[in-house]
Order: C-alpha cells, then sequence, then structure tokens
C-alpha cells in the first residue's frame, strides 16, 4: 500500500474533476492515479479465488476508469462511492465470464470416440436432438455407456462431482463453488476432481 499515492482531498478531487470534464486529460491520469489505492483495497476481497492479484488489479483498473470517465458529481458525492462499485462490478464480470468459459471447455471436452469413430463429448451426452428416433437412440446408447463407465471407473467422489457440475440423473447443476462448499473442500480441489473424472472417461469411453 505504501506505493500509492495518497487520495485526493474533497476539494481536490472537485477541482480535477471539472478540469477532466473541460477536456483536462491530465487531470484524468491524476484522478486514476490517486485512486489507484482503492483498487487495491477492492481486489482484497477475491484474493481467496485464487486468481491471478495483476489480473485482478488490471480489471480492476479498468473499473476504475470507467467510473472516472462516467461520474456525475452532480448525482454523486464523491468519486471514491461510484467508483468502488464499478471496479467491483468489473471484476465480478470478469469472475463470471471466466466461469462460463471453464464450463463450455469442460462440457466440449473430447471423451472419446463412437463405434463409427465420431468424436464424442460431454455435451453430446447430455444434449438430446428431437429431430429424429436416430439421434435419440444414440444419445440413449451413449448416455447408458456415460453412466456405465462413470460407476466402473470413477470414485463415488467423482461420481458426485459430475453428477452436481453437470445435472446428470435429471439433477440440478451447481457451481464448482457450490460443491465445494457441500463438500467441505476448496474449490479449487473440485476443479482437479472434476478434470481428473473427465479424463478417466475420455481415456475408456472409445473402448465400447
Amino acid at each position: 500500500m505504501n506505493s500509492f499515492l495518497p487520495p485526493l482531498t474533497a476539494a481536490e478531487e472537485k477541482e480535477y474533476l471539472q478540469k477532466y470534464m473541460e477536456g483536462d486529460l491530465e487531470a484524468k491520469h491524476i484522478l486514476i492515479e490517486r485512486n489507484l489505492r482503492l483498487v487495491a483495497h477492492v481486489m482484497k476481497k477475491y484474493q481467496n479465488l485464487n486468481e491471478d492479484p495483476e489480473d485482478l488489479i488490471s480489471i480492476g483498473t479498468i473499473g476504475l476508469i470507467k467510473a472516472i470517465t462516467t461520474f456525475d458529481p452532480t448525482r454523486n458525492n464523491r468519486l471514491a462511492a461510484y467508483a468502488s462499485k464499478c471496479i467491483h462490478n468489473e471484476i465480478l464480470m470478469m469472475l463470471r465470464a471466466k466461469k462460463k468459459t471453464s464450463k463450455d471447455v469442460s462440457l466440449y471436452q473430447s471423451i472419446g470416440t463412437d463405434k463409427e469413430g465420431n468424436e464424442i463429448c460431454l455435451y453430446d451426452v447430455l444434449e438430446a436432438s428431437d429431430h429424429d428416433i436416430h439421434d435419440k437412440m444414440i444419445l440413449k446408447e451413449n448416455t447408458r455407456l456415460l453412466y456405465q463407465h462413470m460407476e466402473q471407473l470413477l470414485t463415488e467422489r467423482e461420481q458426485y462431482v459430475l453428477r452436481m457440475r453437470y445435472g446428470l440423473f435429471q439433477g440440478k447443476e451447481y457451481t464448482q463453488r457450490e460443491i465445494a462448499q457441500e463438500l467441505g473442500i476448496s474449490r479449487s480441489y473440485i476443479s482437479r476432481i472434476e478434470k481428473s473424472a473427465i479424463e478417466k472417461l475420455r481415456k475408456h469411453f472409445q473402448d465400447d
């Protein structure tokens, strides 16, 4: 924290905001530099998520810049309160995007091939097609193979994690964090269990 410049006083903040609104870009840079301490303060609340602190600082700074460019002194008392919300929002958007991307990658991760040599991923097994009976028959067979391999190859914990993550057996889908809380272990450990289980299925699915 000692490396950050001290925050602006209320009078200084008002002065630089006015200059920036009049087109002074140097005033904008000063507003950013003197509020970086706020970014670091907000970032601390997300340190237990196993995210790179530098990434959080970078994303938080984007939120700070957005706050400065959209701040309306006539509607808000101090920039810090408004900027804090913008920084939080920017970090949360990044985390949600990463979560969605991570799940998409897992769903479309190959777990082997069918009898005709076509690649199969979890998405193929979980998603039904209503267009023709042939597709439904393939889905039914793939689902049977998936559940069979799960019982034969996976530990009870690995089966539990996959069932919860992807709503298997007509269940509800849960996030890694929700499963971690349920089992009393870390989210990163849940991620490792999930990846290990998928890798086991990938290696053996093509044998049928």
